[in-house]
Protein backbone atom coordinates (compact mmCIF):
# COMPACT_ATOMS: atom_id res chain seq x y z
CA UNK A 1 0.00 0.00 0.00
CA UNK A 2 1.31 3.15 -1.03
CA UNK A 3 1.77 6.00 2.32
CA UNK A 4 2.24 2.47 4.00
CA UNK A 5 4.81 4.11 7.26
CA UNK A 6 6.73 0.37 7.43
CA UNK A 7 7.46 0.19 3.49
CA UNK A 8 10.80 0.96 2.16
CA UNK A 9 10.33 -0.25 -1.44
CA UNK A 10 9.68 2.53 -3.99
CA UNK A 11 7.00 1.32 -6.25
CA UNK A 12 6.22 2.39 -9.67
CA UNK A 13 3.25 4.17 -8.94
CA UNK A 14 4.93 6.13 -6.54
CA UNK A 15 7.63 7.02 -8.96
CA UNK A 16 4.57 7.52 -11.51
CA UNK A 17 3.17 10.33 -9.01
CA UNK A 18 6.63 11.73 -8.32
CA UNK A 19 6.85 12.29 -12.00
CA UNK A 20 3.49 14.29 -12.39
CA UNK A 21 4.08 16.44 -9.09
CA UNK A 22 7.57 17.15 -10.19
CA UNK A 23 6.75 18.35 -13.52
CA UNK A 24 4.17 20.58 -11.70
CA UNK A 25 6.60 21.50 -9.27
CA UNK A 26 8.93 22.87 -12.43
CA UNK A 27 6.74 24.52 -13.94
CA UNK A 28 5.26 27.39 -11.30
CA UNK A 29 9.64 27.17 -10.74
CA UNK A 30 10.75 27.63 -14.38
CA UNK A 31 8.07 30.46 -14.82
CA UNK A 32 9.78 32.59 -12.36
CA UNK A 33 13.06 32.93 -14.39
CA UNK A 34 11.90 32.61 -18.07
CA UNK A 35 10.72 36.04 -18.39
CA UNK A 36 13.45 37.97 -16.49
CA UNK A 37 15.64 37.89 -19.43
CA UNK A 38 13.42 39.11 -21.91
CA UNK A 39 11.81 42.36 -20.03
CA UNK A 40 13.66 44.86 -21.67
CA UNK A 41 12.03 43.20 -24.90
CA UNK A 42 8.56 42.93 -23.67
CA UNK A 43 8.90 46.95 -22.10
CA UNK A 44 9.90 47.81 -25.74
CA UNK A 45 6.86 46.10 -27.25
CA UNK A 46 4.43 47.31 -25.13
CA UNK A 47 6.11 51.01 -24.93
CA UNK A 48 6.51 50.49 -21.32
CA UNK A 49 9.56 51.84 -18.93
CA UNK A 50 11.31 48.62 -17.84
CA UNK A 51 10.59 49.52 -13.82
CA UNK A 52 7.27 49.04 -14.82
CA UNK A 53 8.19 45.85 -16.88
CA UNK A 54 10.27 45.01 -13.83
CA UNK A 55 6.68 44.33 -12.00
CA UNK A 56 6.10 41.62 -14.51
CA UNK A 57 8.79 39.30 -12.33
CA UNK A 58 8.18 40.93 -9.22
CA UNK A 59 4.14 40.30 -8.80
CA UNK A 60 4.73 37.36 -9.53
CA UNK A 61 7.43 35.95 -7.25
CA UNK A 62 5.31 38.37 -5.04
CA UNK A 63 2.12 36.27 -5.34
CA UNK A 64 4.32 33.25 -5.03
CA UNK A 65 5.24 34.16 -1.93
CA UNK A 66 2.02 35.63 -0.43
CA UNK A 67 -0.06 32.10 -1.39
CA UNK A 68 3.00 29.67 0.46
CA UNK A 69 1.09 30.51 3.92
CA UNK A 70 -2.07 29.87 2.68
CA UNK A 71 -1.79 26.63 0.98
CA UNK A 72 -1.61 24.50 4.15
CA UNK A 73 -5.22 25.23 4.96
CA UNK A 74 -6.38 24.65 1.72
CA UNK A 75 -5.09 21.31 1.69
CA UNK A 76 -6.91 20.41 4.47
CA UNK A 77 -10.30 22.17 3.76
CA UNK A 78 -10.18 21.01 0.72
CA UNK A 79 -8.18 17.97 -0.06
CA UNK A 80 -4.44 18.24 -1.06
CA UNK A 81 -4.83 16.75 -4.79
CA UNK A 82 -8.32 18.65 -5.51
CA UNK A 83 -6.26 22.22 -4.36
CA UNK A 84 -3.30 20.68 -6.79
CA UNK A 85 -5.22 20.20 -9.78
CA UNK A 86 -6.67 22.88 -9.25
CA UNK A 87 -4.00 25.02 -9.33
CA UNK A 88 -2.42 23.29 -12.54
CA UNK A 89 -5.59 23.91 -14.16
CA UNK A 90 -5.54 27.72 -13.25
CA UNK A 91 -1.70 27.87 -13.72
CA UNK A 92 -2.61 26.71 -17.36
CA UNK A 93 -5.47 29.46 -18.24
CA UNK A 94 -3.38 33.07 -16.78
CA UNK A 95 -0.17 31.40 -18.62
CA UNK A 96 -2.49 31.87 -22.28
CA UNK A 97 -4.11 35.06 -20.87
CA UNK A 98 -0.23 36.07 -20.10
CA UNK A 99 0.57 35.56 -23.82
CA UNK A 100 -2.62 37.80 -25.07
CA UNK A 101 -2.41 40.32 -22.54
CA UNK A 102 -2.86 43.46 -24.69
CA UNK A 103 -0.73 45.80 -22.27
CA UNK A 104 1.77 45.69 -19.93
CA UNK A 105 -0.62 46.37 -17.09
CA UNK A 106 -2.50 43.59 -17.73
CA UNK A 107 -0.19 41.07 -18.49
CA UNK A 108 1.42 42.53 -14.95
CA UNK A 109 -2.45 41.27 -13.45
CA UNK A 110 -2.02 38.17 -15.26
CA UNK A 111 0.64 37.28 -13.86
CA UNK A 112 0.52 38.13 -10.05
CA UNK A 113 -2.58 35.40 -10.94
CA UNK A 114 -0.19 32.98 -12.27
CA UNK A 115 2.12 33.61 -9.58
CA UNK A 116 -0.74 32.89 -6.91
CA UNK A 117 -1.63 29.52 -8.69
CA UNK A 118 2.18 28.40 -8.51
CA UNK A 119 2.66 29.36 -5.10
CA UNK A 120 -0.31 27.04 -4.32
CA UNK A 121 1.17 24.42 -6.85
CA UNK A 122 4.21 23.63 -5.20
CA UNK A 123 3.59 23.37 -1.70
CA UNK A 124 0.56 21.47 -2.11
CA UNK A 125 2.52 18.81 -4.25
CA UNK A 126 5.20 18.70 -1.32
CA UNK A 127 2.17 17.96 1.40
CA UNK A 128 0.50 15.19 -0.87
CA UNK A 129 3.72 13.62 -1.30
CA UNK A 130 5.33 13.68 2.01
CA UNK A 131 1.69 12.36 3.46
CA UNK A 132 1.73 9.42 0.94
CA UNK A 133 5.24 8.28 0.81
CA UNK A 134 6.43 7.76 4.86
CA UNK A 135 9.33 8.63 7.00
CA UNK A 136 11.16 5.70 5.29
CA UNK A 137 10.99 6.90 2.18
CA UNK A 138 10.34 10.62 2.40
CA UNK A 139 14.44 11.30 1.79
CA UNK A 140 14.63 9.79 -1.30
CA UNK A 141 11.16 10.69 -2.72
CA UNK A 142 11.87 14.69 -1.28
CA UNK A 143 14.99 14.48 -3.31
CA UNK A 144 13.06 13.92 -6.64
CA UNK A 145 10.76 17.21 -5.94
CA UNK A 146 13.56 18.94 -5.02
CA UNK A 147 14.64 18.77 -8.63
CA UNK A 148 12.61 21.82 -10.07
CA UNK A 149 13.84 23.91 -7.36
CA UNK A 150 17.54 24.06 -8.42
CA UNK A 151 17.44 23.20 -12.07
CA UNK A 152 13.83 24.93 -13.59
CA UNK A 153 15.28 28.25 -12.55
CA UNK A 154 18.71 27.79 -14.46
CA UNK A 155 16.98 26.43 -17.37
CA UNK A 156 14.11 29.15 -17.56
CA UNK A 157 17.21 31.06 -17.42
CA UNK A 158 18.40 29.92 -20.85
CA UNK A 159 15.24 28.74 -22.49
CA UNK A 160 13.80 32.99 -21.98
CA UNK A 161 16.34 34.28 -24.11
CA UNK A 162 16.01 31.15 -27.12
CA UNK A 163 12.12 31.94 -27.03
CA UNK A 164 11.87 35.48 -27.18
CA UNK A 165 14.44 35.41 -29.58
CA UNK A 166 13.32 33.02 -31.76
CA UNK A 167 9.45 32.27 -31.61
CA UNK A 168 8.78 35.89 -29.47
CA UNK A 169 7.44 37.48 -26.41
CA UNK A 170 3.82 34.97 -26.30
CA UNK A 171 5.83 32.04 -26.13
CA UNK A 172 7.52 32.45 -22.72
CA UNK A 173 4.35 31.92 -21.26
CA UNK A 174 2.44 29.66 -24.15
CA UNK A 175 5.10 27.38 -23.40
CA UNK A 176 3.73 26.10 -19.94
CA UNK A 177 0.10 25.39 -21.35
CA UNK A 178 0.59 21.94 -22.85
CA UNK A 179 3.23 21.32 -19.66
CA UNK A 180 0.17 21.90 -17.46
CA UNK A 181 -2.64 20.24 -19.47
CA UNK A 182 -0.44 16.92 -19.32
CA UNK A 183 -0.36 17.57 -15.77
CA UNK A 184 -3.75 17.40 -15.25
CA UNK A 185 -4.20 14.90 -17.52
CA UNK A 186 -2.40 12.41 -15.50
CA UNK A 187 -3.15 14.06 -12.12
CA UNK A 188 -6.72 13.33 -12.52
CA UNK A 189 -6.18 9.61 -13.16
CA UNK A 190 -3.17 8.91 -11.02
CA UNK A 191 -3.02 11.11 -7.82
CA UNK A 192 -5.03 9.48 -4.85
CA UNK A 193 -8.69 11.42 -4.14
CA UNK A 194 -8.88 12.36 -0.38
CA UNK A 195 -11.68 14.45 0.90
CA UNK A 196 -11.40 17.59 3.54
CA UNK A 197 -9.53 16.49 6.92
CA UNK A 198 -10.27 20.06 8.43
CA UNK A 199 -13.59 21.43 8.20
CA UNK A 200 -12.68 24.57 10.52
CA UNK A 201 -13.05 28.15 9.30
CA UNK A 202 -10.42 29.91 7.83
CA UNK A 203 -8.33 32.30 10.25
CA UNK A 204 -9.08 35.19 8.58
CA UNK A 205 -7.05 37.15 10.91
CA UNK A 206 -3.49 34.93 10.07
CA UNK A 207 -4.40 35.00 6.83
CA UNK A 208 -4.50 39.16 6.16
CA UNK A 209 -1.16 38.78 8.33
CA UNK A 210 0.44 36.60 6.25
CA UNK A 211 -0.33 37.60 3.20
CA UNK A 212 0.48 41.35 3.66
CA UNK A 213 3.33 40.74 5.73
CA UNK A 214 5.70 38.03 3.82
CA UNK A 215 5.28 40.15 0.77
CA UNK A 216 6.36 42.99 2.06
CA UNK A 217 9.54 41.56 3.72
CA UNK A 218 10.13 39.75 0.81
CA UNK A 219 9.82 42.88 -1.57
CA UNK A 220 11.68 44.86 1.16
CA UNK A 221 14.59 42.62 1.30
CA UNK A 222 14.58 42.35 -2.58
CA UNK A 223 14.09 45.75 -3.67
CA UNK A 224 16.38 47.26 -0.32
CA UNK A 225 13.37 49.17 0.89
CA UNK A 226 13.85 49.10 4.40
CA UNK A 227 10.13 50.58 5.27
CA UNK A 228 8.38 47.47 3.15
CA UNK A 229 10.73 45.35 5.17
CA UNK A 230 10.22 46.78 8.90
CA UNK A 231 6.13 46.36 8.11
CA UNK A 232 6.76 42.87 6.58
CA UNK A 233 8.23 41.78 9.85
CA UNK A 234 6.13 43.71 12.14
CA UNK A 235 3.02 42.26 10.79
CA UNK A 236 4.72 38.63 11.03
CA UNK A 237 5.57 39.20 14.36
CA UNK A 238 2.00 40.07 14.75
CA UNK A 239 1.10 36.91 13.28
CA UNK A 240 3.28 35.06 15.61
CA UNK A 241 1.69 36.51 18.47
CA UNK A 242 -1.88 35.75 17.54
CA UNK A 243 -0.58 32.25 16.20
CA UNK A 244 0.21 30.62 19.10
CA UNK A 245 -2.58 31.92 21.24
CA UNK A 246 -5.40 30.66 18.65
CA UNK A 247 -6.93 27.44 18.83
CA UNK A 248 -6.86 26.89 15.12
CA UNK A 249 -3.94 28.74 13.58
CA UNK A 250 -3.52 29.80 10.06
CA UNK A 251 -0.08 27.40 10.72
CA UNK A 252 0.74 25.75 13.51
CA UNK A 253 4.02 27.46 15.06
CA UNK A 254 3.65 25.14 18.10
CA UNK A 255 5.98 22.41 15.88
CA UNK A 256 8.81 24.56 16.71
CA UNK A 257 8.35 23.47 20.13
CA UNK A 258 10.51 20.06 18.92
CA UNK A 259 13.94 20.73 18.81
CA UNK A 260 14.22 18.15 15.62
CA UNK A 261 11.87 20.56 13.61
CA UNK A 262 13.13 23.66 15.23
CA UNK A 263 17.07 22.92 14.01
CA UNK A 264 16.09 22.03 10.76
CA UNK A 265 14.07 25.23 10.09
CA UNK A 266 17.33 26.86 11.08
CA UNK A 267 19.59 25.18 8.51
CA UNK A 268 16.40 25.83 5.99
CA UNK A 269 16.73 29.47 6.40
CA UNK A 270 20.38 29.64 6.58
CA UNK A 271 20.76 28.24 3.82
CA UNK A 272 18.40 30.36 2.20
CA UNK A 273 20.56 32.99 2.67
CA UNK A 274 23.69 31.35 0.89
CA UNK A 275 22.11 29.69 -1.84
CA UNK A 276 19.97 32.70 -3.20
CA UNK A 277 22.40 34.99 -2.74
CA UNK A 278 24.92 33.25 -3.93
CA UNK A 279 22.98 33.14 -6.99
CA UNK A 280 22.81 36.51 -7.38
CA UNK A 281 26.43 37.34 -6.57
CA UNK A 282 28.19 35.02 -9.17
CA UNK A 283 26.43 36.12 -12.12
CA UNK A 284 27.59 39.71 -11.47
CA UNK A 285 31.05 38.78 -11.14
CA UNK A 286 30.37 37.25 -15.02
CA UNK A 287 28.76 40.13 -16.03
CA UNK A 288 30.11 43.00 -14.20
CA UNK A 289 33.77 41.60 -13.98
CA UNK A 290 34.68 39.22 -16.66
CA UNK A 291 32.15 41.27 -19.47
CA UNK A 292 29.87 38.52 -20.45
CA UNK A 293 27.01 38.30 -22.50
CA UNK A 294 24.16 37.46 -20.57
CA UNK A 295 23.52 33.51 -22.39
CA UNK A 296 27.26 33.16 -21.58
CA UNK A 297 26.53 34.05 -17.99
CA UNK A 298 23.74 31.36 -17.39
CA UNK A 299 25.87 28.41 -18.96
CA UNK A 300 28.93 29.97 -16.95
CA UNK A 301 27.01 29.80 -13.59
CA UNK A 302 24.75 26.25 -14.30
CA UNK A 303 27.22 24.27 -13.04
CA UNK A 304 25.86 24.86 -9.49
CA UNK A 305 22.52 23.45 -10.49
CA UNK A 306 24.15 20.64 -12.01
CA UNK A 307 25.63 19.64 -8.92
CA UNK A 308 22.97 20.20 -6.55
CA UNK A 309 20.83 17.90 -9.08
CA UNK A 310 23.39 15.41 -9.50
CA UNK A 311 24.09 15.09 -5.18
CA UNK A 312 20.17 14.82 -4.79
CA UNK A 313 19.65 11.30 -5.34
CA UNK A 314 22.67 10.26 -3.02
CA UNK A 315 21.63 12.63 -0.19
CA UNK A 316 17.67 11.25 -0.50
CA UNK A 317 19.19 7.65 0.27
CA UNK A 318 21.87 8.53 2.73
CA UNK A 319 18.89 10.27 4.48
CA UNK A 320 16.44 7.24 4.16
CA UNK A 321 19.27 5.01 5.25
CA UNK A 322 21.33 6.81 8.26
CA UNK A 323 19.16 10.02 8.78
CA UNK A 324 19.51 13.37 7.52
CA UNK A 325 21.43 15.12 9.79
CA UNK A 326 24.94 13.78 9.61
CA UNK A 327 24.17 14.18 5.60
CA UNK A 328 23.31 17.53 6.38
CA UNK A 329 26.45 18.29 8.36
CA UNK A 330 28.91 16.84 5.55
CA UNK A 331 26.66 18.84 3.17
CA UNK A 332 27.56 22.36 5.14
CA UNK A 333 31.43 21.33 5.16
CA UNK A 334 31.32 20.60 1.45
CA UNK A 335 29.38 23.87 0.53
CA UNK A 336 32.09 25.56 2.79
CA UNK A 337 35.05 23.85 0.82
CA UNK A 338 32.99 25.16 -2.54
CA UNK A 339 32.68 28.57 -1.65
CA UNK A 340 35.89 29.51 -0.26
CA UNK A 341 37.69 29.34 -3.48
CA UNK A 342 34.70 32.03 -4.51
CA UNK A 343 36.05 34.03 -1.79
CA UNK A 344 39.69 34.48 -3.46
CA UNK A 345 38.28 34.86 -7.11
CA UNK A 346 40.69 37.53 -9.12
CA UNK A 347 39.66 38.47 -12.83
CA UNK A 348 41.57 35.78 -14.37
CA UNK A 349 40.63 33.02 -13.23
CA UNK A 350 39.94 29.77 -15.67
CA UNK A 351 36.42 29.04 -16.60
CA UNK A 352 36.68 25.01 -15.86
CA UNK A 353 38.36 25.56 -12.24
CA UNK A 354 35.41 27.85 -11.60
CA UNK A 355 32.57 25.55 -12.63
CA UNK A 356 34.34 22.21 -11.03
CA UNK A 357 34.22 24.98 -7.58
CA UNK A 358 30.35 25.83 -8.48
CA UNK A 359 29.94 21.69 -9.07
CA UNK A 360 31.23 21.24 -5.64
CA UNK A 361 29.38 24.14 -3.94
CA UNK A 362 26.65 22.31 -5.71
CA UNK A 363 26.53 19.02 -4.06
CA UNK A 364 27.25 20.01 -0.47
CA UNK A 365 23.83 22.04 -1.55
CA UNK A 366 22.46 19.08 -2.50
CA UNK A 367 23.30 17.27 0.29
CA UNK A 368 22.05 20.02 3.32
CA UNK A 369 18.93 21.68 1.91
CA UNK A 370 16.63 18.45 1.22
CA UNK A 371 17.67 16.18 3.96
CA UNK A 372 17.09 19.17 6.16
CA UNK A 373 13.73 19.47 5.02
CA UNK A 374 13.04 15.37 5.18
CA UNK A 375 14.32 15.16 8.95
CA UNK A 376 12.58 18.60 10.02
CA UNK A 377 9.42 16.24 8.61
CA UNK A 378 9.82 13.14 9.86
CA UNK A 379 9.21 14.26 13.64
CA UNK A 380 6.10 15.49 12.42
CA UNK A 381 2.80 13.63 12.64
CA UNK A 382 0.75 13.31 9.38
CA UNK A 383 -2.01 15.29 10.21
CA UNK A 384 0.57 18.26 10.94
CA UNK A 385 2.44 17.79 7.69
CA UNK A 386 0.66 20.86 6.04
CA UNK A 387 1.14 23.34 8.60
CA UNK A 388 4.93 22.02 8.49
CA UNK A 389 5.82 22.28 4.80
CA UNK A 390 4.73 25.98 4.02
CA UNK A 391 6.69 27.07 7.71
CA UNK A 392 9.70 25.89 5.98
CA UNK A 393 8.77 27.47 2.54
CA UNK A 394 8.56 30.23 4.25
CA UNK A 395 11.23 30.11 6.15
CA UNK A 396 13.25 29.85 3.14
CA UNK A 397 11.91 32.37 0.47
CA UNK A 398 13.03 34.76 3.59
CA UNK A 399 16.10 33.81 4.55
CA UNK A 400 16.63 33.95 0.55
CA UNK A 401 15.25 36.79 -0.33
CA UNK A 402 17.23 38.57 2.69
CA UNK A 403 20.59 37.19 2.10
CA UNK A 404 19.72 38.42 -2.05
CA UNK A 405 19.34 41.74 -0.45
CA UNK A 406 22.02 42.28 2.06
CA UNK A 407 24.63 40.22 -0.57
CA UNK A 408 23.34 42.36 -3.52
CA UNK A 409 23.60 45.29 -1.73
CA UNK A 410 27.48 44.56 -0.37
CA UNK A 411 28.82 43.98 -3.95
CA UNK A 412 26.83 46.86 -5.80
CA UNK A 413 28.72 49.10 -3.10
CA UNK A 414 32.29 47.61 -3.65
CA UNK A 415 31.81 47.80 -7.16
CA UNK A 416 30.79 50.96 -7.45
CA UNK A 417 33.85 51.78 -5.22
CA UNK A 418 35.67 50.27 -7.61
CA UNK A 419 34.19 49.03 -11.00
CA UNK A 420 35.22 46.17 -12.79
CA UNK A 421 36.93 44.49 -8.87
CA UNK A 422 36.61 40.85 -8.73
CA UNK A 423 37.71 41.49 -4.85
CA UNK A 424 33.76 42.85 -4.49
CA UNK A 425 32.62 39.60 -6.06
CA UNK A 426 34.96 37.74 -3.68
CA UNK A 427 34.22 39.30 -0.59
CA UNK A 428 31.00 38.14 -0.84
CA UNK A 429 31.76 35.22 -1.30
CA UNK A 430 33.65 35.01 1.82
CA UNK A 431 30.30 36.67 3.45
CA UNK A 432 28.57 33.36 2.05
CA UNK A 433 31.10 31.13 3.49
CA UNK A 434 30.83 32.23 7.17
CA UNK A 435 27.19 31.79 6.59
CA UNK A 436 27.53 28.55 6.05
CA UNK A 437 29.93 28.10 8.71
CA UNK A 438 27.41 29.68 11.21
CA UNK A 439 24.72 26.95 10.16
CA UNK A 440 26.91 24.01 11.47
CA UNK A 441 25.56 24.74 14.88
CA UNK A 442 21.88 24.38 14.39
CA UNK A 443 23.13 20.94 12.30
CA UNK A 444 25.45 19.61 15.20
CA UNK A 445 22.18 20.37 17.24
CA UNK A 446 20.07 18.15 14.96
CA UNK A 447 22.55 15.74 14.77
CA UNK A 448 22.23 15.35 18.53
CA UNK A 449 18.57 15.41 18.32
CA UNK A 450 18.88 12.57 16.55
CA UNK A 451 21.35 10.55 17.90
CA UNK A 452 19.03 10.70 21.18
CA UNK A 453 16.18 9.97 19.21
CA UNK A 454 17.38 6.82 17.80
CA UNK A 455 19.11 5.68 21.35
Amino acid sequence: MIGSPDEDRLTPALWGTAAILTVGGFLSMFTSTVVTVALGTIAAGFRASLGTAQWIATGYLLALAAMVPVSGWACRRFGTTRVWLGCVGLFAVFSALCAAAPSGEALIAFRVLQGAAGGLLVPAGQILFATMVGPKRLGRMMAVLSVPIYLAPVLGTLAGSVLAERFGVPWLFLVNVPLALLCLLLGRKRLPREGPVDTRPLDWRGLALTVTGLPLLVYGFAEAAPIAAAAGAILLAVFVVTALKSPAPLLDLRLFRDRTFSSAAAVIFGMGIALFGAMIVLPLYYLDVRHESLIATGFLTAPLALGTVLALPLAGRLTDRIGGARVIFAGLIVTIIGTVPLALLTGSDDYWWLSAVQVVRGCGIGLTTTPALATGLVSVPKERISHAMPLFAMLQRIGGSFGTSVLTAVVAARLAAAPGSAAAVAGAHGWIAGITAIVLIPSWLLVRAEMSTKD
